[in-house]
């Protein structure tokens, strides 16, 4: 197998699992191609080798089976065009971008009007392409935005359903004329007349039913069949058979006609319904990334030779230098460059309290500064961004598909022909048997059985239910990488902790400070302030909120693993371990009973000595997260064991776990023996949830059955992991386990109403106690109640 690339493509005319089923499979035929098409999403996630297959070739192989894929359309106002050969070569670049379905640039305008398929292209890239001919393109204002586009979606389909239902109300109400009981209610005879029913059917049948058809015949053409294939049947037999009926009234003015027209329009109206409301629902669902995505900045104030300027998000460059005022959003992931401020990351972090930022400083894209103005350097703009990364991972989880979905394709891939047959089978017993030549009730039997056994809602069952779920993870900081990870985090029965930057914050500071002699703090401050050692960066730190100033030095010297030497203001500061004090010969001996005190409490004593006599002690330690011990104790709640595992001395590690109440320690082991212990805790039949933070993580994060990387961590861990808790808070453990269980919960509940609701439904309406527009009604609100139960999961409580 080759270089593997990944697309996701817009699939357009799916109606049901059938046609998702179809095109997934025939997918998965082509030679190097591996692929998961999503009904919920109407997305098709494909791995290719383009060494065997081309983005066009897979895009034909979905033309050719009868459906679409969707492309993108933008306008781009363009500079520095002089003639039509600028015209000609900007367009002839876009055109061969790959993902470009096609590009038109206009000289007499300045603009280029490019259609692109967003899985493969970005704007980013478009803009960048023109940029590299040396010209420069910008996003026009009037760009429809994706909820304009659902909008839009939603009033015509709209306005078909108000048409629909005009013409379908005065047939439906011509049923009350087939009553087995006087309703009282006056029927005009022109409502009963064969030819006005005609007229108000047929647009309703082939106008607004018309998909139904194509979509049918698209289907049956492959050698399949779908929802389409079921509803044309349906309501084709009732109207097709009415206007039989109506037909044979001309050579019989006292013929009383059995007609179905008010079968087929109100079938197609409540359908048409049910499709309404789905795509209401399905559009909530995504309201997960929608939220991710308006917490974009829309524009940046950038300093380009010497002046001010502000231009839209999509044109800010590595290396930009933007100005960002007090209650804007940072634009993009950067570093401070100029000006103090503090910054409200909780947007992606999860942390509550806003960060200070100074010189040097990290920033995130999407979050907010508060009071002070910063100068900061575009360092990762457009789909680099941190924002960009959360929802990329979000929209791949959404798109992904758990193994329980499984089942449902298979079942829905031989559904519909089987129900086919079911009716067919119907119509015979009734039509020989029951009710012998009696075609009317036969049909009637047969269409209620085609009707109510639309499969839509057991395609719908698991995927609506993961997208929401990763969706409600996302607001929480909980990013599922996929459908399988958020299926398989509620199987977890046992979480490894890895000590540093997980349990506790990976950050030492000063936790106690013994003073000999009054001046012992300002001399070690002054030692330590040329040192890199963390231990000393955390003595610097404790100094300045002391409000202490590190004095010059004379003299520094680092001694490898004992400490430093110091000489300041004429006097020689020893700043280490026992070792160094002995070496030296300062004597410690008569305070070594605080120094054991502080090291069992996990606890690191550096001894400070002043001209050859012990001074103080100074205690720095890794402290314990907030959250820690409220997540092992909830953890434990739920029936699951917490095992830590660190590289530290036995003593410091237990110190640590009997902090945050964890039993199970595994103490000094090496980087690379992680991955072992989580071997040897599957080989108990553990199903291990390993959460790390660092590099040494990530074989580990690998080998667990889920990998969690704590999100304040390293690239790699989180690149690695399968799941990744945006903020390092670990009270997001037993929720990501929580929401794993609820949204298993959810998708069983789906999948069982959909197939109890067919498994009843289809004997009873072949038994004929089901009328077709009752059956119709049943079949539309299946799938709503489905996308419904699991818009339950957004309120879920973690």
């Amino acid at each position: 197998m080759g270089e593997q690339r990944t697309v996701t493509l817009k699939v357009t005319g799916m109606t049901c699992a059938a046609c998702s089923n179809r095109i997934e499979k025939a997918l998965n035929k082509m030679d190097g191609v591996e692929a998961n098409v999503n009904l919920a999403m109407e997305k098709a996630t494909v791995k290719y080798d383009p060494a065997k297959q081309s983005v066009a070739d897979i895009q034909t192989k979905i033309v050719n089976l009868g459906y679409g894929v969707a492309t993108e359309k933008v306008t781009l106002d363009i500079e520095g065009m002089t003639c039509a050969a600028c015209a000609t070569r900007i367009e002839k670049g876009l055109n061969r971008l790959e993902g470009v379905t096609s590009a038109a640039v206009n000289l007499a305008t300045n603009s280029a009007v490019v259609e692109y398929n967003e899985g493969i292209v970005s704007i980013e890239d478009i803009l960048e392409k023109i940029k590299k001919l040396g010209y420069k393109g910008q996003i026009r204002n009037e760009e429809q935005d994706q909820a304009d586009r659902r909008e839009a979606l939603l009033k015509q389909k709209q306005r078909q359903l108000a048409i629909s239902s005009l013409l379908s109300l005065p047939l439906l109400y011509t049923m009350i004329a087939h009553m087995p009981f006087d309703t009282g209610l006056p029927m005009p005879h022109l409502l009963m007349n064969p030819w006005f029913q005609l007229l108000l059917a047929t647009p309703v049948q082939f106008y607004i039913g018309g998909p139904f058809y194509t979509g049918a015949y698209r289907a049956l053409r492959n050698k399949s069949a779908n929802m389409d294939v079921l509803v044309a049947l349906g309501t084709s037999a009732a109207y097709f058979y009415s206007l039989y009926e109506a037909f044979k009234t001309l050579g019989n003015p006292e013929y009383m006609p059995r007609l179905y027209f008010e079968t087929s329009a109100v079938l197609i109206t409540l359908v048409l319904l049910g499709k309404y409301f789905e795509t209401l629902a399905k559009g909530r669902t995504t309201e997960a990334i929608s939220k991710l995505m308006s917490l974009q900045a829309k524009e940046a104030t950038v300093i380009r030779n010497g002046e001010e300027m502000k231009i839209p998000l999509e044109e800010v460059a590595i290396g930009d230098t933007i100005l960002v005022k007090p209650g804007e959003k940072i634009p993009v992931d950067g570093t401070v460059i100029a000006g103090v401020s503090s910054v409200d990351e909780s947007m992606i972090t999860g942390e509550s309290i806003p960060v200070d930022k100074k010189e040097g400083d990290p920033v995130i894209g999407a979050t907010i500064n508060q009071n002070g103005m910063l100068t900061i350097r575009a360092e990762k703009v457009g789909k680099d961004t941190a924002l960009a990364n959360i929802i990329k991972i979000v929209e791949e989880a959404q798109g992904s598909k758990a193994p329980i979905q499984r089942m449902a394709d298979v079942i829905s891939g031989i559904f519909v022909p089987i129900v086919v047959g079911i009716a067919a089978v119907a119509f015979i017993i009734w039509y020989f048997f029951v009710t012998p030549n009696d075609l009317p009730k036969s049909l009637e039997v047969a269409i209620a059985v085609l009707v109510i056994a639309c499969p839509c809602a057991l395609g719908l069952a698991t995927p609506t239910s993961i997208m929401v779920g990763t969706g409600k993870g996302a607001e929480k900081g909980i990013l599922f990488k996929g459908g399988e990870y958020l299926e398989g985090t509620h199987k977890v029965n046992a979480v490894l902790l890895d000590k540093t930057g997980t349990v506790t914050k990976g950050k030492p500071e000063v936790t106690d400070v013994l003073k000999f002699r009054d001046d012992m703090l300002d001399y070690a401050v002054s030692a330590e302030s040329a040192s890199e050692h963390p231990l000393a960066h955390a003595i610097v730190e404790f100094g300045k909120k002391q409000g202490i100033s590190a004095k010059p030095l004379e003299h520094f010297a680092a001694i490898a693993g004992h400490g430093i030497e110091a000489a300041i203001d004429g006097k020689t500061v020893l700043v280490g371990t026992r070792k160094l004090m002995r070496e030296r010969s300062v004597e410690t001996d008569s305070h070594e009973k605080e120094m054991i005190e502080l090291e069992q409490q996990g606890k690191t004593a550096m001894l400070v000595a002043i001209n050859g006599e012990l001074a103080g002690i100074i205690a720095v330690a890794d402290t314990v997260k907030e959250s820690s011990k409220e997540a092992t104790q909830t953890l434990k709640q739920m029936g699951i064991d917490v095992y830590m595992v660190t590289g530290d001395n036995r003593r410091t590690a237990e110190a640590i776990a009997d902090q945050v109440g964890i039993d199970h320690v595994f103490a000094e082991v090496l980087p690379e023996d992680k991955a072992n212990i989580v071997a040897e805790l599957q080989k108990q039949g553990k199903r291990v949830a390993m959460v790390g933070d660092g590099i040494n993580d990530a074989p580990a994060l690998a080998k667990a059955d889920i990998g969690m990387a704590i999100g304040t961590g390293t690239d790699v861990a989180i690149e690695t992991a399968d799941v990744t808790l945006v903020g390092g808070d670990l009270s997001h453990i037993p929720q990501a386990i929580e929401l794993s269980r609820k949204t298993m919960k959810n998708i069983r509940q789906n999948l069982f109403w959909a197939l109890f609701y067919n498994s009843i439904g289809i004997p009873v309406a072949a038994a004929g106690l089901l009328e077709p527009w009752i059956a119709g009604a049943a079949m539309a609100f299946s799938s709503v109640s489905v996308v419904t139960n699991a818009l339950r999961l957004k309120r879920v409580k973690l």
